[in-house]
């Protein structure tokens, strides 16, 4: 079993910052990649960022500038630093993460999600 557990979410109003976090626990003998995904109200879900083992990251457009992400492999976690939020950021943002698992063999699990709110 793996599992990922995010925290950080809530509301914030335009133009504030929130920093999401992702802990990924269980049978885990090594992770690739790790990253976000978000659903906004009415939309499919989609990608948003995402970091390799060896630190390469990649930003959906709309993001780019305006998030970070990073991870801390001796604790399996990864983090989504947003800043200058809009509203049209407000989503449920999932964690999702790849690697090797000592019962699962590979493995791409997802988080439950957060929700971020972006209003005045």
């Amino acid at each position: 079993q793996v599992q990922l557990v995010e925290s950080g979410g809530g509301l914030v109003q335009p133009g504030g910052s929130l920093r999401l976090s992702c802990a990924a626990s269980g049978s885990i003998l090594s992770i690739n990649s790790m990253g976000w995904y978000r659903r906004g109200p009415g939309k499919a879900r989609e990608f948003v960022a995402d970091i390799s083992r060896s630190g390469t990251r990649r930003y959906t457009d709309s993001v780019k500038g305006r998030f970070t992400i990073s991870r801390d492999n001796t604790k399996n976690t990864v983090y989504l630093q947003m800043n200058s939020l809009k509203p049209e950021d407000t989503a449920v943002y999932y964690c999702n993460s790849d690697g090797l698992s000592s019962d699962l063999g590979m493995f791409n699990s997802w988080g439950q999600g957060t929700q971020v709110t972006v209003s005045s």
